[in-house]
């Protein structure tokens, strides 16, 4: 007989800023399972990585809005009135919209009745990543279908939704487990918990196997020629908590004899309004802007700078960033990194040894990193070839493969 499939829910894919993502994805089918991916959203980013054409798993698209498939939310609502799981299921959305009454919580319910329906009877398992809205339609339909889920959390997730949210799909008896990607974010869920013991800490880390290995060298440039500036990079979505707005206060604030331009890899709500503070700040000649990009360009883009730098902070919204994998990229090419020491940041980068921590919203003290380590190339290498070593020695994806993939083995047999 053969293995029960597993159903994989995301909000979108493919999606170029979770690399994470279809990493596990790969790694999780590399060691045999049979994965069907269902996704809340269409893509939007016009591209996908080397990495998503790789991934044999079937896709399927649950109505976005559900006015838009309005057969498929009618069936998957008729289907659903044949089902013992129905009483149950309306006990747990009564209590939710008791709490959060809004038009997103009604989306969630009707993407899970069209999930519900439409799964294939060989999937008996239902894992989703992300603990907010993906787990809340995972969870409607594993309580309606009669099927078992699990769930991956991450960061915005976890620091953003509710604590009864998060107690009650921790605790949920069908919840067969919940593993997340930093040791904050599996304390926090720890506290909500009924029993802690059901969350686990699985670094994403790196396929180290997917990447070039780094340059054999890197040109000494210390910022002193105008003909051959210093070359930073960042990545990340234009976003609050990627604090790419003190990032740009910190480089106006770099002495004015330090030449150097910057490389914004990444789209986002924040993007317009970046460009406009550059502008304002007189350094639109210096920074520029070049939208998504797929992994190899990201790569290539490593390979020639000498300093990435990514400044994440708390957003207003209480959002915060993991273990940006973008940090571990740039280690695997050998590249210095100033980052803030927060978050999950320095559960890798260690101050002074992997490489250079400021506090975060401190654009001040970044921009003294920044300055002192485009002076000193040989600092730079020397906390490169550090990140390097611990990445390939603590933070390799293997060992995180190999752990999703048991614990979901365990869950479909079960």
């Amino acid at each position: 007989m053969p293995p029960l499939r597993i159903a994989v829910l995301v909000k979108g894919y493919p999606r170029l800023s979770e690399t994470f993502i279809a990493q596990e994805l790969l790694g999780l089918e590399a060691r045999g399972l049979d994965l069907a991916i269902w996704s809340l959203r269409q893509p939007h980013d016009g591209a996908v990585h080397p990495m998503h054409r790789q991934i044999r798993a079937s896709i399927a698209y649950l109505p976005e809005y559900l006015h838009q498939a309005p057969w498929r939310v009618l069936r998957g609502a008729l289907a659903a009135l044949r089902r013992p799981g129905l009483w149950p299921l309306l006990k747990v959305v009564r209590r939710d919209l008791a709490r959060d009454c809004t038009p997103n919580r009604g989306r969630r319910l009707g993407q899970a009745l069209v999930l519900a329906r439409e799964l294939p009877a060989e999937i008996g398992h239902i894992h989703v990543h992300y603990l907010h809205t993906p787990a809340s339609v995972a969870r409607y339909a594993a309580l309606l279908s009669g099927r078992s889920w699990s769930a991956s959390a991450h960061a915005k997730d976890i620091w953003t939704t509710p604590d009864w949210e998060l107690a009650e799909k921790l605790d949920d008896a069908r919840l067969a487990f919940a593993v997340t990607c930093t040791a904050a974010g599996a304390a926090r869920l720890r506290e909500v918990a009924a029993d802690p013991g059901r969350v686990s800490l699985v670094y994403h880390g790196l396929d180290l196997s997917r990447f070039p290995a780094p340059p054999e060298s890197r040109p000494g440039r210390d910022g002193s020629d105008p003909a051959d500036p210093l070359r930073l990079v960042t990545v990340g979505r234009a976003v609050a908590k990627k604090g790419f707005d003190d990032l740009l206060d910190a480089l106006a604030a770099l002495p004015p004899d330090l030449h150097w331009r910057l490389a914004h890899i990444g789209s986002g709500e924040a993007l317009a309004a970046l460009r406009e503070k550059a502008a304002a700040l007189g350094l639109s000649q210096k920074v520029i802007f070049l939208g998504s990009k797929p992994q190899p360009e990201v790569v290539a883009l490593l390979r020639e700078a000498d300093l990435f730098v990514l400044p994440a902070k708390r957003a207003p919204s209480g959002d915060r960033d993991g273990l940006p994998n973008v940090i571990m990229e740039a280690a695997s090419q050998g590249l210095a990194v100033v980052a803030t020491d927060f978050a999950g940041i320095p559960e890798f980068l260690r101050d002074g040894i992997e490489g250079r921590l400021v506090p975060p919203g401190d654009w001040g003290a970044l921009s003294n990193a920044i300055n002192l380590l485009a002076r000193d190339p040989a600092e730079r290498a020397r906390l490169a070839a550090a990140a390097l070593a611990r990445l390939r020695t603590e933070f390799g994806a293997e060992a995180g493969f190999e752990t999703v993939a048991r614990l979901l083995t365990d869950a479909a047999g079960r």
